[in-house]
């Protein structure tokens, strides 16, 4: 029996080498091992170039696709945008439509399979051996996203060493006799074939959907991508031009295994042999990827009320096992009753309106001017980048035919159906659309900014933040007596007025009326109080503590209009620079997450120093507290100015504590045994100044 537990977010366990290996996967299968030989027949030599062409329409949504993961890393990927951007009919209507086909492309690539089976063993029954291979890889999904990953990687190896072999042998033996008449065929035979063969890339995108799982995706999710896709360029472009320098075209037009012809051409029946089995691995990589790909869209709609809540449920492996087990049960009822060769073909006219929808999704959220949406990727050339990928989709998919049309136009009436009369009563949101709306003097919803809120505080701190600084130079008061608020905004309003050009009573006001309105943050006996101020060179922050509490009166986000009050034993104020409101919303994101700690409180009354109380605020796993004594590894210190000191460019020694006292260190700052020292900088610099010097 399988248990179930409640929702939560999924683990973060993929790495850049599990996004490269699951985006490369997921392109490297038909559109390597079956299409060329297809494609031949109406592009001869110039399949070459409708390979190169046809990746152009592909990077404007690319490009957007890893902009709006970045900025919103959340399972679901495609659907996830469109309901938040464009909202959540929309969003229901790319969910169903970008999970029916991925689930109709794995049933694809498992029967196409077909075709180098029945290279070693003639007359078997392909659909028995797919259906136990979907059977099989939905196991595996259930076991983790982890192993999943650690199984594609393996398969991708595999498949990149054969496909180097080949290509280091088959360039030797290229005929350039077979390249005459390159361009023959016409333009319009080569963009048809494009065409044809664009689907060759769509893989590389499927990443999105598990965003939310993948470790640090400001910069694996981009770097992964982009890597994958220089790979599938580098293989479908140099792969072709072996294939049709090698065969004679009218051995290669038509050949359904034009990668094994090919290799049997170069380097006989172990070229053979191993090349078929890299096709087959490629398919069941494809079907891997496309599982763990295809399961996450059902448990990103049932978190949003738009599918039953079962499909959300995790199971003790942190998978969705529901979600997971109906995707691969679909794919077998498809395998046993449908042909998915014909239908999938169809499913990839949505998977262009779904392109196309997707670059208006980035329009939409940059035009919505939420500053909460800060995505670790922009796509470049906005918003010309995204106004193509709008159009060109468009173009292909009026040239694919009035079935592929009809198909698609099926698809956006089943989804909207299902949102009329099933998930419209339980969605209470709407897309950043409606900011655009607000705008022009309408409707917004402003919940769409308090999530983004939380993915920024769930995202955390870029590495170049300077948020250790911004902690380690901030002012400390630390009052012994019950205090109310507006006092406590007077102190800190007198002390900032060093950095800008107000006078300390028009700072106050500001921060009075900001809690006034409800955008002082007050919870877990803390308050936050900010602003963004003009002419402010960089952020600032005061760090008030009080035993006895401070008595806060303010208005609640939650309930409009009614004033409640609290006593807190913390207050941070903060200022930043107008022009940077996202770094802004990430120091406020981090101070939360800290505050959201269970041990936060008892170690902010604990603390006995204005530097602990800032040692608390910082990242564990960023900053050394170092006590210079005799007999540890730090006697070294002793005696040495910090001027003399080798330390890591990366790490700062941003505080030091003597006789009761804390110093901000200079160059000729001598170090004496007793002191105290608060170093800050980043993990790897960190880990040295552990092993030289100890700490803790």
């Amino acid at each position: 029996m399988i248990e179930l537990k409640r929702s939560r977010r999924l683990k973060k366990e993929l790495s850049l080498l599990h996004v490269y290996a699951i985006a490369t996967g997921t392109t490297l299968s038909a559109g390597l091992f079956l299409l060329p030989g297809l494609a031949a027949v109406e592009a001869g030599p110039a399949i070459v170039l409708a390979y190169v062409l046809a990746a152009v329409p592909l990077i404007p949504a690319m490009l957007s696709i890893v902009e709006l993961a970045t900025a919103m890393p959340r399972a679901g990927g495609v659907y996830y945008f469109l309901d938040r951007a464009l909202g959540p009919m929309v969003g229901t209507i790319g969910g169903m439509g970008t999970w029916l086909a991925l689930v109709l492309k794995v049933a694809f690539a498992l029967i196409g399979m077909g075709a180098y089976i029945s290279l070693f063993v003639s007359g078997v029954s392909i659909t028995p051996v797919a259906i136990g291979l979907a059977i099989a890889l939905g196991i595996l999904n259930i076991y983790s996203a982890k192993k999943t990953g650690r199984f594609q990687l393996v398969l991708v190896i595999f498949i990149l060493g054969v496909l180097a072999w080949f290509i280091f042998n088959g360039l030797q033996e290229i005929n350039p006799a077979h390249f005459t008449g390159f361009l023959d065929p016409g333009a319009s035979a080569i963009l048809s074939t494009a065409g044809l063969v664009y689907i060759s890339y769509v893989g590389v995108t499927k990443i999105a959907s598990l965003s939310e799982e993948i470790e640090n995706p400001e910069r694996n999710i981009p770097l992964g991508v982009f890597l994958a896709l220089a790979t599938a360029l580098a293989i479908y472009g140099i792969g072709t031009v072996i294939m049709v320098g090698v065969l004679p075209m009218e051995v290669l037009q038509g050949d359904l295994t034009p990668v094994a012809t090919a290799a049997k051409a170069i380097l006989g029946e172990p070229g053979f042999i191993l090349v078929s089995i890299a096709a087959l691995v490629a398919f069941v990589s494809v079907a891997n990827a496309g599982i763990m790909s295809a399961s996450r869209y059902p448990l990103a709609m049932s978190r949003d009320h738009i599918l039953p809540r079962h499909f959300h449920r995790l199971g003790k492996h942190g998978t969705p096992v529901f979600s997971i087990l109906f995707t691969s049960g679909t794919i077998i009822a498809i395998l046993v009753l449908l042909d998915p060769t014909g239908i999938a073909k169809l499913a990839s006219a949505f998977q262009l309106l779904v392109f196309a929808l997707v670059c208006l999704a980035v329009i939409v959220m940059r035009e919505s001017r939420i500053e909460s949406y800060d995505p670790g990727f922009r796509s470049p050339f906005y918003p010309w980048t995204q106004i193509l990928g709008i159009i060109a989709p468009l173009i292909l998919i009026a040239e694919m035919g009035k079935l592929s049309i009809a198909f698609s136009a099926g698809i956006l009436l089943a989804g909207a159906a299902w949102y009329w009369y099933y998930a419209r009563g339980s969605v209470m949101r709407n897309g950043a659309i409606y900011h655009i709306f607000e705008r022009l003097g309408q409707l917004r919803y402003s919940g769409l900014d308090r999530e983004l809120r939380g993915i920024l505080k769930e995202k955390g701190l870029r590495e170049d933040d300077p948020y250790d600084e911004i902690v380690a130079r901030s002012y400390v008061i630390d009052l012994d007596e019950p205090t109310e608020f507006e006092d406590v905004v007077e102190l800190a309003s007198e002390w900032f007025t060093q950095f800008v050009s107000y006078n300390a009573e028009e700072l106050k006001t500001q921060f009075l009326e900001g809690t006034r309105i409800g955008v002082t943050p007050v919870t877990h006996g803390i308050a936050l109080p900010h602003l963004r101020i003009e002419g402010l060179e960089q952020s600032e922050m005061i760090l008030v503590r009080c035993r006895p509490g401070i008595h806060i009166v303010y208005n609640n986000p939650l309930t409009p209009g009614d004033e409640d009050e609290a006593e807190v034993k913390a207050v941070f104020f903060l200022i930043s620079p107008e022009e940077n409101p996202t770094l802004h919303l990430r120091i406020l994101a981090q101070i939360a997450g800290r505050v959201d700690d269970e041990n936060f409180m008892q170690e902010w009354e604990q603390a006995a120093t204005d530097q602990e109380l800032k040692e608390v605020l910082l990242h564990d796993e960023r900053f050394l507290s170092l006590f210079i004594q005799r007999g540890t590894e730090s006697e070294s210190l002793i005696g040495k100015p910090l001027r003399e000191l080798q330390i890591p460019d990366t790490c700062l020694i941003a505080l030091l504590r003597r006789s009761g006292q804390t110093i901000v260190p200079k160059g000729d700052t001598v170090f004496q045994e007793g002191d105290k020292l608060t170093i800050i900088g980043d993990l790897k610099g960190m880990s040295e100044m552990k092993k030289r010097y100890g700490g803790g």
